[in-house]
């Protein structure tokens, strides 16, 4: 069997069977809510790892799809009825506190389930369109490009915040409680979501898995290593450079939309550019050229977030750095890069072994006239 779709149908095993039998509800949510921040690494994976592409914005994506499915879960929740005592019954109720009197023109579309879904990817690939044309036609790279994407996204944190009758502020958007009349905040429905949230994290590595293995794939490959030869010979760098960027930014947005759904809110501290950071720390722990290493890497990074914070909270950011520098130092390649260079040579060499008390093979019978020549 191909070692890749070997590794994915253990990653699916892990996390379909093998959690949900050893984890409670409370715990295994908590996983659903890293594999949100997957879907960001398996872009990263894409578009820096394969492509040479580093942003340091990938929060913007991952927001803005959290956003267009919080808008929609909050009209859901913000009916007339449920809304009764605000002063202004049917609109959410961050936008009645900050004196609004009517919904937005921009909110009303998100009435629609379907108009919602379509967002969640359409929006932020759009936003990635206009940033990559901007930058990349100029031939806009490297550690440039990576800074210009950090202040994309301070400047999108600063812009939710001060909209606050619109955005709901630094607060976010709260209070989500259905999704076309199903309550999400039940264990029963935290369940199913962290099912629904597995098969999507699944079907996204095929499809990057299928990209790498494309022809596009082998030309984002001659992208990082030699652009220059890669444009001589005829291709216009600039327009694969938009693809997947934008590939990695629906990818983040897919993540967002289920992290609204899991967590039950979207706030601006998931789009600025300490959570944009740790999700390239995520993918370089797993490992940038690895798909199923920047999945793993992603649980791993967030169970020991989760396990210091818990205990020691005031080491956290100093346990974040010394993992980055050591990525950087030490294994550079992550964990894929440890595992192909430390494990695999060892379980290649143990399988490859005669089991024990098997008869050693019989020297060959040489013919006698075989032997006179």
């Amino acid at each position: 069997m191909d070692g890749d779709i070997a590794g994915i149908l253990l990653l699916a095993a892990f996390l379909v069977i093998v959690l949900p039998l050893g984890l409670d509800i409370f715990r295994l949510n908590m996983v659903g809510k890293y594999l949100t921040y997957a879907f960001v690494a398996l872009g990263l994976v894409l578009c820096w790892g394969s492509a040479g592409i580093l942003s340091l914005g990938q929060g913007i994506f991952f927001g803005i799809g959290g956003y267009c499915m919080a808008m929609f879960l909050k009209l859901e929740a913000s009916s007339p009825e449920a809304t009764k005592i605000q002063s202004t019954p049917g609109i959410p109720d961050f936008m009645d506190w900050n004196q609004l009197k009517a919904l937005p023109w921009f909110w009303e579309p998100f009435h629609s389930l379907t108009f919602a879904s379509v967002a969640v990817v359409a929006v932020p690939a759009l936003l990635a369109f206009i940033v990559g044309l901007a930058m990349f036609k100029r031939r806009v790279g490297g550690v440039y490009f990576a800074i210009i994407t950090q202040a994309f996204a301070a400047i999108l944190t600063i812009l939710i915040v001060g909209q606050q009758g619109y955005t709901g502020g630094i607060n976010g958007i709260t209070d989500l409680r259905t999704l076309k009349g199903w309550d999400i905040r039940t264990d029963e429905a935290k369940l199913v979501l962290y099912f629904v949230n597995a098969a999507l994290l699944i079907g996204c590595i095929l499809l990057c898995l299928y990209v790498r293995r494309s022809k596009l794939g082998r030309i984002l490959v001659a992208l990082r290593d030699k652009e220059d030869r890669v444009r001589f010979s005829g291709y216009d760098v600039a327009n694969f450079k938009i693809f997947v960027f934008c590939f990695a930014a629906s990818l983040s947005a897919v993540g967002g939309a289920m992290f609204t759904l899991q967590v039950g809110f979207m706030s601006p501290s998931f789009v600025g550019i300490v959570p944009s950071i740790e999700m390239v720390i995520y993918c370089a722990v797993g490992g940038r050229l690895s798909l199923l290493g920047a999945v793993y890497g992603t649980l791993l990074v967030n169970w020991a977030k989760t396990m210091l914070s818990e205990s020691f909270p005031e080491l956290w950011l100093f346990a974040m750095g010394a993992l980055f520098i050591g990525v950087v130092m030490v294994f550079p390649n992550g964990l894929a890069g440890l595992y192909q260079q430390f494990i695999a040579p060892q379980l290649r060499r143990l399988t490859s072994r005669p089991a024990s008390g098997a008869a050693a093979p019989s020297a060959p019978i040489i013919p006698p006239h075989t032997a006179a020549d």
